[in-house]
């Protein structure tokens, strides 16, 4: 599988004080990949890492084969999205007008066009709606209708089940795998739930911002790695259909 997205040796410093030493992996096309740990755990400053948002103090980050800052940021708009965690859901727009600002790269418009990317979320009904009328679930999937209308193949989502009901946190998953699969979009979404974390075909489990284990979930969501990443006794119970945790 190639390598979309690439840390290498990447260091990084909070007001002088090591966060982030030495991390490398990579994202391959068109993977699905949970970013999973504890609140505090360095899964925003990775993500804002990868999108080029904050410039590591040593090592490289690397997007198609080239360094992330030798993107204009347009061009790099157009290969890459990044969804934050706060996002301000009381944005005085309706729906059509918020997705129509992923357009912001482009002089030319995609082929995309904003009645797809809403459709695609499930919001056909809704575009001319406020934003501020929809449940939080809808709220969320405006979002990403947004940034699938900026046409990047690679999504970088912190936290976006955040706060959610179970239906929603469901309903957004199984948006992301469709999209995933459709579109062969390469996704990275932190998260911080176990049981949400089988879900994922890839897993980088975090803790004081360094990997303590990063491969299937099967391989990853061991009892004595999610012991040292949430500093809570914790059971992984495998069944038939699968596995599911329990504290």
């Amino acid at each position: 599988m190639s390598s979309v997205l690439e840390l290498k040796n990447v260091s990084f410093s909070y007001t002088g004080e090591k966060f982030i030493e030495g991390l490398s992996f990579s994202i391959g096309d068109a993977e699905f990949v949970g970013l999973l740990g504890a609140n505090g755990s360095g899964k925003s400053t990775i993500l804002k890492l990868l999108s080029g948002i904050l410039k590591p103090d040593k090592g490289e980050v690397m997007l198609w084969g080239k360094t992330i800052s030798s993107y204009r940021n347009k061009d790099r708009a157009k290969l890459l999205s990044y969804l934050p965690q706060v996002l301000d859901m009381n944005v005085p727009f309706r729906v059509k007008e918020l997705v129509e600002m992923g357009l912001y790269p482009y002089d030319i418009p995609p082929a995309l066009t904003v009645e797809d990317a809403v459709r695609m979320v499930g919001l056909g009904d809704k575009k001319g709606s406020l934003v501020t009328n929809l449940s939080g679930g809808e709220r969320r999937r405006a979002f990403i209708a947004m940034t699938l209308l900026q046409g990047a193949g690679i999504l970088l989502l912190d936290e976006p089940l955040a706060n959610l009901d179970i239906r929603y946190q469901i309903e957004i998953i199984r948006l992301l795998k469709e999209l995933r699969e459709d579109r062969s979009i390469s996704i990275v979404m932190a998260l911080h739930d176990i049981n949400l974390a089988f879900q994922f075909e890839r897993l980088i489990l975090v803790k004081e911002g360094r990997i303590l284990g990063i491969g299937s979930p099967d391989e990853v969501l061991r009892e004595d790695y999610l012991q040292e990443a949430f500093d809570v006794g914790i059971r992984v119970h495998r069944v038939k259909e699968g596995a599911f945790i329990s504290y």
